[in-house]
């Protein structure tokens, strides 16, 4: 595991704190550990096309007895329904998808949260900073899963053009990269650990 600290334009991030990236060989092992696993697609997943991808490492998980739920936030992606359509392209079951209000109590049974390329509707400052622009605003708890995997690109912040405070979070850890390679190395990586 790396880590990462802000600097220049984001020098707020420091004082934040670090943020711990992870390679795909150490994810693939800690999803092998899992249990139970919520993918929390993004608009990231749809300008990487990863959907795809996303519902690959899900069968792979599932064969291994892994628990999956995919976390859909109302307002992901560019439009309503924008995740649920993606995810249908790719084949995943309906029963799979989990509204924000219906997935919220799942998160902390969960072994990890999954979070492909979704940053504002899992940004925890919208539950605890008054300033922030988000404030009030719903989001997914990704925060209270036991582990947290983050597929970004980079550190740049969301639509909303904030730092998100869950990337600070001692649980979580970033896999830098583009989502739809990242997952395919993971799903090439998980197929290796049989």
């Amino acid at each position: 595991m790396g880590f990462w600290r802000g600097t220049g334009e984001a020098g707020a991030a420091e004082a934040k704190g670090t943020v711990r990236s992870i390679a795909p060989e150490e994810t693939a092992v800690l999803l092998e550990t899992a249990r139970s696993v919520i993918v929390v697609p993004g608009y990231g997943m749809a300008v990487a096309q990863a959907q795809h991808a996303v519902a690959e490492l899900a069968n792979v998980l599932k064969e291994r007895e892994v628990e999956i739920k995919y976390a859909i936030h109302p307002v992901a992606g560019r439009m309503p329904g924008h995740m649920n359509v993606l995810l249908a392209e790719a084949d995943v079951p309906y029963e799979l998808l989990y509204e924000m209000e219906a997935i919220n109590p799942h998160f902390p049974e969960a072994d990890i949260a999954l979070v492909v390329g979704a940053n504002d509707v899992t940004n925890p400052a919208a539950k605890s900073d008054k300033n922030s622009p988000l404030y009030g605003m719903p989001i997914l708890e990704v925060d209270r899963a036991k582990s947290i995997i983050v597929l970004k690109r980079s550190m740049r912040p969301g639509f909303a053009g904030v730092d998100n405070d869950l990337y600070y979070n001692e649980k979580c850890m970033m896999l830098f990269g583009d989502a739809k390679q990242s997952i395919t190395r993971l799903v090439s990586e998980m197929k290796s650990l049989l």
